[in-house]
């Protein structure tokens, strides 16, 4: 039923992957490691180490250095390295991906797109002369007001295994753009892709201490939170990790914004196109093998809608691990999935799709599980209240849409919902009482792109505002409002 996988290779003689500190790949000095394996085949490809707090105080030297010299660099200067380096991730797109594909497991395909939501990021940070430029305005007579950007100093970014390389881009070319230096502390499950993003940067141009890569795992992370050097952290995890370190950094004084897990819960109503929608929700349950917090979870069934069902169980059923579907990112992590399916029958629900009998051509090794479809689900049910984080769609049956969105508002995360439905008039409905950050007609991945920012509600964020767009430069920079008067006003006020 479950494949259990052996490393090919042993721990032992697999390369330690570097930190990277003022411009240059460092070996860590811990004498702690964890091996990281491909999880397509579960050779160690790496080992990483558990960097402690001590490294991380003896980067920051070097990085506050090249900062104060950054800061006095202007904006549009300052984003030339951008377009150097948007232009060297796209001409490596290919390698790139074939490394999220390693260390990952995504698709190639799907590595590749997660590349290229990245650097519209990297666009939208070159583009700042254009949009953080900040008000003038004449406010009486003689007497002007206007508000100025200044960098924070040393910021950091926390980012998941999920994606590697596509999360760090969501912060740090906007934080470097608004003139401070970035420490980036990548999963321990994903490394590589951070090593390279530091090469190509300084490929292009970004003077050294500027972008740094510690690796590490809880220790680091909480030397980052506590650190009053770092002046702000911006996360992206689970939530209990993503409420610690929002807990934790703001307790030191720090800005943070944490984005954590997600239940999306997505709408089937009957006069859905049956083709688009069962299309739509396969895609959106199955992409990335499920690993992703934008991913589809629950499906709110309301009325006859079986004929839709049984399309997206046929489709999902098509799919091969493998072939079309990656991997789980650890054999933990696919035996975990495996026990919320076998719990399931237990407990009344029945499973249309058991992902533990499929049959994993091209897959030799590695940690694959099919995808499955737990059906006549309750909204207590463990399956349909936790993020499973795998390609699992659980359903619940709903007799109208004002159950559904109970259900949906009862949800203690906030990330995503969609709704599925040719009718307007359902549609706005939704959007209008639908209790997350982003909303989805017809979509079941609804993933603003720049620049509207990217951030759910309730558990799936702490801290206010949104990690992407015009809100992150509010995060990444300090806002100067200044008033000057140059000459005598005819008539005085109490401003003169």
């Amino acid at each position: 039923m479950i494949l259990q996988t052996k490393p090919r290779a042993k721990a032992a003689n697999a390369q330690q992957v570097p930190n990277v500190i003022a411009g240059k790949c460092v070996r860590s000095r811990s004498p702690r490691s964890l091996a990281k394996t491909n999880p397509s085949t579960g050779e160690v490809i790496a080992r990483v180490p558990l960097s402690t707090a001590a490294e991380l105080a003896a980067a920051l030297p070097a990085a506050q250095a090249a900062q104060r010299q950054w800061a006095a660099v202007p904006v549009k200067d300052r984003v030339q390295v951008l377009y150097k380096f948007k232009r060297l991730l796209e001409d490596d797109l290919g390698r790139l991906a074939g490394l999220i594909n390693r260390e990952n497991g995504k698709t190639v395909s799907e590595a590749r797109a997660s590349i290229a939501r990245g650097v519209e990021c990297v666009e939208y940070a070159a583009s700042l002369p254009m949009i953080g430029n900040g008000q003038v305005l004449e406010v009486g007579r003689g007497v002007e007001c206007k508000m100025l950007r200044f960098p924070l100093g040393v910021v950091a970014g926390i980012t998941p295994f999920n994606f590697p390389l596509m999360v760090p881009l969501w912060m740090a070319p906007l934080a470097l753009a608004c003139g401070n230096a970035f420490i980036l502390k990548p999963s321990e499950q994903a490394p590589l892709s951070a090593v390279e993003m530091a090469k190509l940067l300084k490929a292009a141009g970004l003077p050294d201490g500027l972008f740094s890569v510690l690796h590490g795992g809880r220790d680091l992370v909480e030397a980052i939170c506590d650190h009053p050097d770092i002046k702000a952290v911006g996360f992206v995890g689970s939530t209990p990790v993503a409420k610690a370190v929002y807990r934790r950094a703001s307790a030191a004084g720090k800005r943070v914004r944490a984005l954590g897990g997600a239940k999306n819960h997505l709408v089937l109503v009957p006069d859905a196109d049956p083709k688009m929608a069962a299309q739509n929700i396969v895609d959106s349950v199955t992409g990335c093998c499920g690993q992703r917090c934008m991913a589809a979870s629950v499906l709110l069934a309301i009325g006859e809608v079986d004929h839709v069902i049984a399309k997206i169980q046929a489709r999902m059923a098509a799919l091969v691990p493998g072939r079309d579907l990656g991997p789980l990112i650890t054999s933990a992590s696919r035996d975990k999935i495996a026990g919320y399916l076998a719990r399931a029958e237990k407990k009344g629900a029945r499973l249309l799709l058991d992902g533990r009998k499929a049959n994993n051509v091209g897959a030799k090794g590695g940690y694959f599980l099919g995808a499955s479809i737990i059906d006549r689900a309750t909204a207590t049910h463990e399956a349909a209240r936790d993020e499973i984080f795998g390609p699992v769609l659980t359903i619940i049956r709903c007799k109208t849409l004002d159950e559904a969105l109970a259900i949906e508002n009862a949800n203690p995360f906030g990330n995503a919902a969609a709704i599925y439905t040719g009718s307007g008039r359902a549609a706005q409905q939704f959007v209008a009482r639908a209790a997350a950050g982003m909303v989805g007609v017809n979509i079941g991945v609804p993933v603003p792109r720049e620049p509207f920012p990217f951030g759910g509600w309730h558990d799936s964020r702490f801290g206010d505002g949104d990690l992407t767009g015009a809100a992150a430069i509010d995060f990444w920079s300090a806002s100067k409002k200044v008033t000057t008067k140059w000459e005598a006003p005819a008539a005085a006020n109490w401003m003169s």
